[in-house]
């Protein structure tokens, strides 16, 4: 068996796909060789994590998971974690390829059922072998760092292709989700479990209206202190967090069918025609005409 690699800790992450906001990161990729990390930290995405050989050995937010070689593991990078060893494999050559999907995109993909549910419930899980491999990573890769918006959206699509894919075949949990679900019998539970149940409410209720006080009722909480647990765990205020999931469907309900803009900002949750048109073009500098208008020119 090769030795475990003793490699200086990861410098601090500092990349502009972590993006200011840890509640929602900024799509990216990078290829690296495997290292140590110092600290534990959290980002906003879904982190895929992907090896040539060896292996690594993570701990989230305690819990102990061991990542192979050529399987990719995806987990919520949400929740505290760091590698603590690395194998960098019989060559001492392994590689590592990172995905960094923003969290509220990939909450918005659809079809996915347990495979979210054990993400977000602090579960580590494995793609069948074959998923994926060293090519198609290279492919995406590349075409991210080409910087069109275009091929960024068709590398998405692919990634959720693969998940629906996964989620209907099989995948493996190399840990258990830990976070268990909330309900307002709960006597206690930890903030990020509530957080957790709120996320979940908001996501089967995006279309509706959705005041403080109804989540809050979800998990038993007083609204105050729902709001303020949830900005905590979340680092983003409640009301923040759901405006960006109803802007994610709105832009998909855009590129995916013909409804009009005033059906795409009602049945994506927005109450009033000039409250969406005001948070889109905050978020996207681009009002919803001009965005369908770039995916389906005259």
């Amino acid at each position: 068996m090769p030795a475990k690699a003793q490699l200086p800790p990861v410098p601090r992450p500092d990349r502009r796909f972590y993006a200011q906001n840890p509640a929602f990161g900024r799509f990216g990729m990078r290829w690296f060789t495997p290292q140590l990390m110092a600290h534990e930290h959290v980002h906003g995405h879904i982190e895929m994590n992907w090896l040539t050989a060896g292996s690594m050995d993570y701990l989230v937010d305690g819990h102990a998971a061991t990542i192979p070689s050529r399987r990719l593991v995806l987990f919520w990078a949400g929740i505290p974690h760091r590698t603590v060893d690395v194998d960098r494999g019989a060559q001492n050559d392994s590689r590592q390829c990172n995905v960094y999907l923003p969290l509220d995109s990939f909450l918005h993909m659809p079809n996915l059922g347990r495979l979210t549910e054990t993400m977000m419930g602090g579960g580590v899980i494995a793609l069948p072998p074959g998923s994926i491999g060293d090519d198609t990573l290279t492919r995406w890769y590349s075409d991210y760092r080409r910087g069109d918006a275009e091929r960024t959206d068709i590398l998405k699509s692919e990634i959720a292709l693969m998940l629906r894919r996964a989620a209907t075949d099989s995948w493996d949990a190399l840990l258990p989700p830990w976070i268990e679900a909330v309900t307002p019998a709960t006597r206690s539970a930890t903030p990020l479990r509530y957080a957790v149940a709120m996320i979940r409410h908001i996501l089967e209720h995006l279309g509706e209206p959705l005041r403080a006080e109804d989540i809050a009722r979800v998990v038993g909480l007083h609204p105050n202190y729902a709001l303020n647990l949830f900005s905590a765990v979340m680092n983003v205020p409640l009301h923040r967090f759901v405006v960006r999931m109803r802007l994610i469907r709105a832009r998909s309900l855009l590129f995916e069918g013909n409804l009009s803009i005033e059906n795409v900002a009602y049945d994506s949750g927005f109450s009033a025609l000039s409250q969406f048109y005001e948070q889109f073009r905050k978020a996207y500098g681009l009002t919803p005409r001009q965005m369908r208008a770039t995916f389906h020119p005259a």
